[in-house]
Formats: C-alpha cells, structure tokens, sequence
C-alpha cells in the first residue's frame, strides 16, 4: 500500500468574457475497491456554489453556475490517497462493458489487431487468466503506437488512432478496450493520476475473478500503488473530467493542466 498526495490543477482562459457558465466536474478521485480517498479540497474560481452528486459510474460529480462576467476559470482538487492494488475489493459484474462503445467500434484496423491477438491467444495455456489474456493485448497494442501529443483530439476513435499509429494515452485505452471486448474480455476506461506525470492519465481495466485489475498499454505495464483512479466508464465520453457551456461572442479557449502525485 502507499500513501499518494495528490494535487490537480486546471486553468481555463477565455479570449473575451463570458456568462451564464454552467459546468459539470469528475475530477474528484472517490474511495472505491483498491483505494481510500481522504482529506479532499476542491476550489473553484470564479467562487461557485457546488452540488455534489455521484453518477452511475461512481464518479463523484460537481455541477455549478457562474451567473457573472469572467475571462478565467480555473478549479483544482488536492487530496490523498491510500492505494492497495494489491488487495482489490470484489465489485459486481456488469455486461455493459462487454460491449462495443462510441470511441471503441471497429474498423478494418482493428479487426486487424483482433485478429492477430486471437492467433497469439491461442498459444497460450488453456486456463489463461483474463490478465494473461490482457497483457497479450496490452503488448500489442503498445507496439503498434507511438507516443504523439497533438495527433489526436478527444474525439478521435480508437479505429482511428489505431489507423495513423500515432495518439496518447486515451487512444491507447480506446484501442485495447475494442480488441479486449471482440476477444471475449470484459473491459472499462480508467481516466486517472499517475505518479511522475504532468497531466491526468488514462489506461484500462479488465474483469477478472470478481476484481478490476489495471493494465496500462501506454507503458505496457501492470498498473500498482502509482495510479489514483478518478472516473472509469465504457469509454472516455463517461470519464471527461470538465465539461460546460457559457454564453459569449467568438470565444477561443486555451487550457492549461498540472498534476502532481508523489507518495509521503
């Protein structure tokens, strides 16, 4: 088990003022099966008053409105974490993450890479783990990707990224959620915290004996005590830590993101 502190920053800037800015927020990690959560400070500025809710992932969800004119809008959540992969609590099994999602159906690219996983899963012994099974996937797809900031947006399709080879870490989860699921391996999107980095990360995890277990195909390894999970869903869509509308005129964006984990 470790002890992680964690603090994550977001900072919004718009290029004129807006109004009528209403928001909604998972950007709060949750005590859940394999950590405990404690000691949380959330601050929003502009102030805002927050309702606090948890969705039908066990996100914890944060909404609020800024009525006033503003040019900036920035939150950050501070907190710690102790984190026991080691000993994963049993959830119950749910069959929609069996299933094809926006962000995860196929193409011709990823039937591909299913088809290649399904040979190299059959050298493998027949009481192959779902974890065995996984990080056959997980290896493959690390190869087929080269680390690219900017070559994706949070839009793109795991068939996409898989098709020009190049994205981050959500088109690594994207694509080997889609193969996971045609090869018979129950599998959700986890958007999280990972020590060393600067931004949030994203990797998966797939069902096996009653627990979610981590595997992180961005790094090709197992995830452990490092990783602080914040939101999991069938894909990024159920994940995105920030989301709004305001009313303006013309209005660019620019956004800037800090996280910083380390153990005490």
């Amino acid at each position: 088990m470790k002890k992680l502190v964690f603090d994550y920053e977001m900072k919004l800037s718009f290029s004129s003022p807006v109004t009528d800015h209403r928001f909604q927020l998972r950007c709060v990690p949750a005590s859940g099966p394999r950590q405990q959560v404690v000691d949380v400070e959330v601050e929003i500025e502009p102030k805002a008053e927050l309702e606090t809710t948890v969705d039908a992932f066990d996100s914890v969800v944060k909404t609020g409105y800024i009525r006033q004119a503003h040019s900036n809008f920035n939150y950050s959540v501070k907190g710690i974490a102790f984190v026991d992969t080691e000993n994963t609590k049993p959830e119950k099994y749910k069959p929609l993450y069996r299933f094809d999602s926006a962000l995860t159906v196929p193409g011709s690219s990823i039937a591909a890479m299913i088809a290649a996983c399904r040979a190299k899963l059959a050298d493998l012994q027949p009481d192959a783990t779902e974890v065995e099974q996984g990080q056959v996937v997980m290896d493959e797809v690390f190869r087929a990707f080269t680390y690219t900031p900017g070559a994706t947006t949070i839009r793109t399709t795991a068939e996409q990224a898989l098709t020009q080879g190049t994205g981050v870490c959500q088109d690594y989860a994207h694509v080997m959620l889609a193969v996971c699921r045609h090869l018979g391996l129950t599998a959700r999107y986890i958007a999280g915290l990972l020590g060393g980095e600067g931004a949030t990360h994203a990797w998966i995890e797939v069902y096996h004996d009653g627990r979610w277990i981590g595997l992180d195909p961005t790094h090709n390894r197992m995830v452990d005590d490092n990783y602080i999970t914040i939101a999991h869903g069938r894909d990024y869509r159920d994940c995105m830590l920030d989301i709004g509308i305001f009313s303006g005129d013309n209005v660019r964006q620019s956004q800037w993101v800090n996280a910083s984990v380390h153990e005490q």
